[in-house]
């Protein structure tokens, strides 16, 4: 909401980048904002790097885009959006959102293979394709970028804190295992893969958050997250570990 003094004002003059070769993603996102909030905007381009250059030594500023409203320099779009009172992404600020995208994700996938395959929505093998879904979803996460992952990874894990390679496999057997329990092929690799990790990721975890009560970030979804180590953490390792057991069981028992 625009504060009493902006409502009076209209009117904004916004300076961005737009070269041939870069259009400022945040140049683009603050004008939106602007208009979003009822402002009419004066858009001024910076097409060179040149123009760039001289706009900041002018203004004394070293980034752009640059937000004035009634004469008054606002600043970037993270300034903008203090100004109108909106939250501002913190580097540091833990969220779930990452974790609640790939379970709803999964869920969702999970739901439209079985109504592709004709299987009841509500069904044990419906809870298999989710479960297995979201465990391949977490793997791609991670092996977006495997260093950053082991580095996060070895805080807790007990097993990759005693031989570190574990942490750089970890990825592998997750997506892996997934992906069998989706086809339902090769229960004799996949099973004892996802027991296997959901097991000792279960015990470090609780360990790490329930026994020695640190505060740690997890790894689960890639070695950039910022989703805090705990219960989400925990139920991502049993439910591995719960296919593990389930899905021979299935196979070759019942």
């Amino acid at each position: 909401m625009a504060t009493a003094e902006t409502k009076d004002v209209q009117t904004a003059t916004l300076y961005r980048m737009v070269m041939d070769d870069h259009v400022c993603p945040f140049g683009l996102k603050a004008k939106d904002l602007l208009e979003r909030e009822g402002y009419r905007v004066d858009d001024h381009w910076l097409e060179t790097r040149a123009e760039t250059d001289a706009f900041q030594r002018e203004h004394s500023v070293e980034t752009t885009p640059q937000t004035f409203i009634a004469g008054r320099r606002i600043g970037g779009y993270d300034d903008l959006r203090e100004h109108f009172g909106k939250d501002s992404a913190d580097e540091d600020e833990t969220s779930y959102q990452p974790v609640i995208a790939i379970f709803g994700a999964g869920l969702a996938m999970a739901l439209a293979v079985a109504w592709a395959a004709d299987h009841p929505l509500l069904s044990v093998r419906t809870l298999e394709w989710f479960i297995a879904i979201s465990m391949t979803l977490l793997g791609v996460q991670k092996l977006q970028d495997v260093e950053g992952f082991s580095t996060m990874f070895l805080n807790y894990d007990l097993l990759a804190q005693r031989w570190v390679r574990y942490a750089y496999l970890y990825p592998f057997g997750e997506a892996a295992a997934g992906i069998l329990m989706i086809a339902g092929a090769l229960v004799w690799l996949s099973a004892p893969i996802a027991l296997f990790i959901g097991a000792v990721g279960a015990v470090s975890v609780f360990k790490a958050v329930y026994v020695d009560r640190r505060e740690l970030k997890c790894a689960c979804v890639g070695g950039g997250s910022n989703v805090p180590l705990g219960f989400i953490s925990l139920t991502e390792n049993l439910m591995m570990l719960a296919m593990g057991i389930w899905v021979p069981l299935k196979a070759f028992v019942l």
